[in-house]
């Protein structure tokens, strides 16, 4: 597994990688992390937690891999090939303001990125996926739709999600992101936050808007 420490590549065996999560209450995956910054201040706040920020762009890990703390790890990795290491060991999942193939993967339910997320969870992990209209508009959806139609693809990829709930200028402001402070001071200060859990996909019905819309 490929990590890096400032502008340091390092190869991460399996057994390396087991020693140092080991003895952690939680291991948390953040996906498509950017710049790290969600990973390094999530760490900084929960020490019993081990977070790992993953993405494909090493560029941008750079400054926060730097000043990580001893329970985070950034590892150089595609959302659609996540590495085998970290199989059923994330008892949380996040996916904060995705955009490019990470959203599309997300608005489409790619098998790929799917069926990666159900493996490297834990049975009951929580998985949080926080959306921007912006983004969403660039993908050809209004922000409300498609935070609806991220919600209905995790549900029919075997994850139990509540409504996607509006996020105001408080929510993005306390946000440990980049992008969410950005968002929080922009014209537009709003996103979406969809809450799921992963769960065995036999029997569950999957609510859709259009079910809970009938039903309400």
């Amino acid at each position: 597994m490929e990590t890096i420490q400032g502008k340091k590549p390092f190869h991460l065996t399996k057994e390396e990688f087991s020693r140092q999560v080991a003895g952690y209450q939680n291991i948390w995956l953040d996906l498509g992390t950017g710049d790290g910054r969600f990973v390094r201040q999530t760490a900084e706040s929960h020490p019993d937690w081990f977070i790992i920020g993953a993405d494909a762009c090493r560029e941008n890990l750079r400054e926060h891999s730097r000043k990580k703390p001893a329970n985070a790890l950034f590892v150089i990795a595609n959302a659609l090939g996540l590495p085998p290491e970290l199989d059923g060991l994330c008892a949380g999942i996040s996916i904060n303001f995705p955009w490019g193939s990470l959203l599309r993967g997300l608005l489409e339910a790619d098998p790929a990125l799917m069926s990666g997320l159900a493996r490297v969870a834990l049975p009951g992990a929580e998985v949080t996926i926080r959306l921007n209209g912006g983004a969403l508009a660039e993908a050809g959806w209004g922000a409300e739709a498609g935070a609806w139609q991220a919600h209905d693809q995790l549900w029919q990829s075997g994850f139990s999600a509540r409504k996607p709930r509006l996020m105001g200028v408080h929510d993005l402001g306390t946000c440990p992101t980049t992008w969410a402070r950005r968002l929080a001071v922009g014209r537009d200060p709003r996103g979406w936050e969809i809450s799921a859990r992963a769960l065995p996909a036999q029997g569950l019905f999957a609510p859709t808007r259009a079910n809970l819309l009938v039903s309400t």
